[in-house]
């Protein structure tokens, strides 16, 4: 802004902020502002009446609301047997759900001939005391190839299995590669000093289904 001559009067500044700022030969003019640019008209003003006059309407012309579609004697049954099915059939299916749930880990166990079978099972209901904390342990210890076992045993399979086998072999429905198998696994099981007495009569029943068709040819 062009400054003010000596002696001239300084100009006055308006109290309120301009939009524009005229010149002229001496002094600076300055001109009123202009309307601001958010100056529309409130929306909801004139609405405000109308949509109280017609919830007014509506609330009045609206029918009579019921609580229920049931009343007297059979809502105070429908009552009774929402509260029957809470307090003893929701438990129940909870508890049954729950029971389910931890002998999965034992199920799965003895549907692979987890050598360990036992000892998951007696793991399934400890969790269930311990309110599930290790049910955890037991499902991974169910599907955990027991190498250690192998080593120590002979064997990765429960007696359940060579006992199902050691019947197919019997039954004459076992390849030779599965009987080869099957008898290589009580050797080691011999070597280890881990055969049951179950398991060592059907060594001896497999020597003696090996040995009967070399006998057989002998012979002829």
């Amino acid at each position: 802004m062009r400054g003010a001559r000596d002696g001239d009067p300084a100009p006055r500044r308006p109290s309120q902020p301009v939009d524009r700022i005229h010149y002229m030969s001496r002094n600076a003019i300055f001109l009123p502002p202009a309307a601001p640019y958010n100056c529309a008209p409130d929306r909801f003003g004139m609405r405000t009446p109308i949509l109280l006059l017609v919830a007014v309407v509506l609330a009045v012309c609206a029918p009579q609301a019921h609580a229920s579609f049931l009343s007297g004697d059979a809502l105070d049954a429908l009552a009774d047997w929402i509260a029957i099915t809470v307090l003893i059939v929701v438990p129940i299916i909870v508890i049954v759900v729950f029971w389910l749930v931890h002998v999965l880990p034992e199920r799965f166990a003895e549907k692979y001939h987890h050598p360990q079978a036992k000892a998951i099972q007696v793991l399934c209901l400890l969790s269930l005391v311990f309110g599930g904390l290790l049910w955890p342990i037991a499902w991974l210890w169910a599907f955990t190839r027991p190498v250690t076992y192998k080593m120590a045993y002979g064997t990765d399979k429960h007696e359940t299995w060579h006992e199902a086998m050691g019947a197919k072999a019997r039954a004459g429905e076992l390849l030779g590669t599965e009987l080869e198998h099957l008898r290589t696994e009580l050797d080691q099981m011999a070597a280890k000093g881990s055969l049951t007495p179950s398991l060592r009569q059907l060594r001896a029943d497999l020597d003696a289904l090996v040995a009967a068709p070399a006998d057989r040819a002998g012979a002829t």
